[in-house]
């Protein structure tokens, strides 16, 4: 099988700062990907509209299936920490070709995640000024939000991992109290119409699981700091599985209070541009209203510059081994980023929102988050291939590694399948065309190295970003 070279750092030159990010920080860069409030503040009024009272359960449902494929995600973090993540991951277990689709499928999502939270940040901010009875053009919002997550992120990993931490403890706080404050004005007492899943239907629920899997995606973020966190075979594991699992808590919490507000009727949540400020106005808290959208607002931005970190370090892994150009694998002399790679992704997720200024911005996030669901579920369907193969490979196969390995594919295939059957209205019938097309073009950038340099696809097991010596010490 051809195996993958890494391009050898030459002694002297610049590198990722390594120990650099506590237990937390690492956490914080998955949960800011998740962005848990931006989540319940668009996304469960869809998936309301459609599943209506079984809405809390498919949040339990996809919460089950997103700790499924983290448990297989952990067992090879558990193992490798490098800063290309699945990249990584996939290609040593499945081989090169495999490894490119993992890599190209994952910045596409991590970019367009970051391009749909850009959207996200115009949406809120347009409903904050229509409360003052104002408004601004998009694309001054689209220049200040692009602008200071590029800053952040350019400048250093360490802050933009606590500020991103920090605004959606922030952001959930709000969300949280609004959650109670509901649950309160209701006694706290059982919705029977939600428990008994009365008018929901096994077809609202199906069609809604695609939506709610993307409610999670990013949790696995934290892979791509294996050069930079401390203890990585230790506290990124931990980080992706716990992710997922609070995450979820919240998501079905919050689907069952939302619901719970507005009376059951998941059409009527759908249907209105401001459901949470609706939600808060019927606990007698209407001034939370301001907050509540101020807090989707920093989630969106702190969910873009997870992104953006997330794909400028898998670009730089990539770089390194060549499967894309090498420049992505430089690292800044004095801020220890990979700032082209950074500037690079900066500049697309600026420039794709700008050339759809003439598209509404609800519509716009959904067919940007719609490819980004693609990038994600590919991976997480690979990676849970790849964990038990590789763990057949040492020897160390157990049956529970199988089931895990099992459930994790078939639940992200069942998603995968979803998201294109029955088809879908247009345009959304030809996006997986369109993604199917980019992946075509990453095949022709492998296949051109394969061509020409085939030394860069040799021995991946002896030249890694970080050699097992390493590895160990850093246990």
């Amino acid at each position: 099988m051809s195996e993958i070279h890494a391009t050898t750092v030459l002694e002297g030159e610049p590198s990722l700062k390594e120990n650099n990010l506590s237990f937390v920080e690492t956490l914080g860069q998955s949960v800011a990907n998740v962005a848990p409030t931006f989540m319940p503040a668009l996304m469960i009024s869809t998936v309301a509209g459609i599943a209506g009272t079984a809405s809390w359960l498919v949040y339990a449902l996809a919460t089950i299936s997103l700790v499924f494929v983290a448990l297989n995600v952990a067992r090879l973090a558990g193992k490798y920490a490098t800063a290309g993540s699945f990249f990584v991951y996939i290609a040593r277990t499945m081989g090169p070709m495999a490894g490119m689709m993992a890599g190209w499928s994952l910045v596409a999502a991590y970019l367009f995640t970051a391009m749909a939270v850009v959207v996200g940040v115009a949406i809120f901010m347009g409903l904050i000024l229509k409360m003052f009875g104002m408004s601004v053009p998009t694309l001054p919002i689209y220049i200040v939000t692009v602008g200071l997550v590029w800053l952040l992120a350019y400048r250093d990993i360490k802050m933009s991992s606590r500020v991103g931490l920090g605004l959606e403890v922030i952001s959930v706080s709000i969300i949280g109290v609004t959650a109670l404050l509901v649950l309160w004005h209701h006694h706290f007492a059982f919705d029977v119409k939600q428990l008994s899943l009365e008018g929901a239907s096994v077809k609202g629920v199906a069609q809604t699981i695609v939506l709610a899997i993307f409610s999670f995606v990013g949790f696995e973020s934290a892979t791509s700091l294996g050069r930079e966190a401390r203890e990585p075979l230790r506290t990124i594991p931990k980080a992706v599985v716990l992710t997922p699992i609070l995450a979820g808590s919240f998501f079905v919490i919050m689907s069952y209070t939302v619901l719970l507000g507005f009376g059951d009727q998941g059409a009527a949540v759908a249907q209105d541009s401001a459901p949470l400020n609706t939600l808060a106005a019927g606990a007698g808290a209407g001034g939370l209203g301001l907050l509540i959208y101020v807090g989707a607002t920093i989630s969106s931005f702190a969910c873009a510059l997870a992104s953006l970190n997330a794909a400028a370090r898998l670009l730089f892994s990539m770089g390194r081994y060549q499967f894309v150009h090498g420049s992505m694998g430089l690292v800044h002399a004095q801020h220890r980023t990979p700032h082209l790679a950074v500037s690079i992704s900066s500049a697309v997720m600026f420039l794709v929102p700008v050339l759809m200024l003439g598209t509404d911005l609800m519509d716009a996030l959904g067919y940007l988050g719609t490819i980004a669901t693609f990038g994600f579920v590919v991976v997480y369907l690979l990676v849970s291939i790849a964990a038990p193969l590789y763990l057949k490979q040492k020897g160390d196969l157990k049956g529970k590694d199988v089931a895990i390995g099992a459930i994790g594919a078939v639940a992200m295939g069942l998603a995968l399948v979803g998201s294109v059957y029955p088809v879908p209205d247009y345009p959304y019938n030809i996006l997986p065309y369109l993604f199917c097309g980019y992946l075509v073009l990453g095949g022709i950038w492998f296949l051109r190295i394969k061509a020409k340099s085939p030394q860069t696809l040799l021995n991946i097991e002896k030249d890694l970003e970080i050699s097992a010596a390493d590895i160990i010490g850093r246990k």
